[in-house]
């Protein structure tokens, strides 16, 4: 979708990937397949670009860093030393005094014993690294639990959050330019299922007073960071002293799924966004067409898509991956109902 996003600005994509099924290969004329520690190939793929971006926060940052040393690798390759570790993260927004979740570090089975006692129970221990949709992470819902947990982990560094009773989880889609200039999309409300992203609707059925200030706390991660491109910021609506207020959960530095719903719902995707921003385009001011939902379709639910080709209004977009594995996204259905 970035390379679809360029290809309409008259820009041409290069795709490096591990992967020989990527389907971004589908897209693009020029294709590297090798591993991210291949630096002859990595050299060759840097001598033939202008600008270099990364789509997944999970590209190993030394690649990144080797990478930045030849061109321009946009956003920083700092930002995914910040966001591949959960603690650092979280010890990044905390300094920025934006609430989060109670969390202590977990090196082992002694100090994780100590969390518990500190944050209490239920609580949700995750390793510090290589974690998303729900992967390398369970829940302890008593204290007895912690060895049968630190196992479930694999023992890895890990870090114990206390558990939020939230009201709704949702998310807000920034773009930055390098001279600091920023555009939000509208603030998105996310429904999990299995841990993984089921629906996402905007706007957000949320008080106006937290409507406004989603977007400044994105603003504020984005200025800390001197981010230049799109980053997706998930938030929790949670009850205090009965008044709502947001707590970040996590920052995703790259477009967002909850943010697909753009590409249909709005006047400029993020895709296109962050192909503005890191081209160093002034950026687009999203204006949402409608009220916007985004269904994934995930594993099994691809084969399906046929009904949704006949529902007026729906888009369907399919992803060209092979197999429609359990849990893994295969495409989504936005609608957009305007009023």
């Amino acid at each position: 979708m970035l390379a679809q996003a360029a290809a309409k600005l008259g820009l041409q994509c290069h795709v490096f990937s591990s992967e020989a099924d990527a389907c971004s290969f589908q897209v693009v004329q020029r294709t590297t397949l090798a591993d991210f520690s291949d630096q002859a190939a990595l050299e060759q793929f840097a001598r033939d670009c202008d600008v270099i971006t990364y789509e997944f926060e999970n590209v190993p940052a030394a690649a990144a860093a080797f990478l930045a040393k030849r061109k321009a690798v946009l956003p920083d390759p700092g930002v995914l030393a910040t966001t591949q570790d959960r603690l650092i993260e979280k010890n990044f927004v905390r300094n920025l005094k934006i609430a989060t979740a109670p969390y202590a570090p977990v090196d082992d089975l002694a100090q994780l014993v100590a969390a518990l006692a500190k944050i209490g129970t239920p609580a949700v221990l995750k390793t510090r690294r290589f974690g998303y949709d729900g992967k390398g992470q369970v829940k302890i819902r008593k204290p007895s639990e912690a060895a049968a947990a630190w196992q479930a982990v694999g023992e890895a560094p890990s870090i114990l959050e206390g558990f939020v009773d939230f009201e709704c989880e949702v998310s807000v889609i920034a773009a930055r330019t390098g001279d600091g200039q920023v555009a939000c999309f509208d603030v998105t409300e996310n429904e999990h299922r299995n841990h993984i992203l089921k629906i996402s609707r905007a706007p957000a059925r949320i008080p106006a007073a937290l409507l406004a200030e989603a977007p400044r706390i994105a603003k504020r991660i984005a200025k800390a960071f001197d981010y230049v491109g799109v980053l997706g910021i998930e938030m929790f609506v949670v009850r205090r002293n009965r008044t709502p207020v947001l707590m970040v959960n996590e920052i995703a530095p790259r477009v967002h799924n909850s943010g697909h719903w753009t590409l249909d719902g709005a006047t400029v995707s993020q895709f296109e966004q962050h192909i503005r921003a890191i081209a160093g385009w002034p950026l687009a001011k999203p204006v949402r067409i409608g009220r916007a939902t985004m269904v994934n379709l995930i594993g099994a639910e691809v084969d399906d898509y046929a009904r949704s080709l006949k529902v007026p209004g729906a888009s369907v977009h399919l992803y060209g991956k092979g197999e429609g594995r359990p849990g893994r996204k295969m495409g989504h259905v936005t609608t957009i109902v305007v009023k």
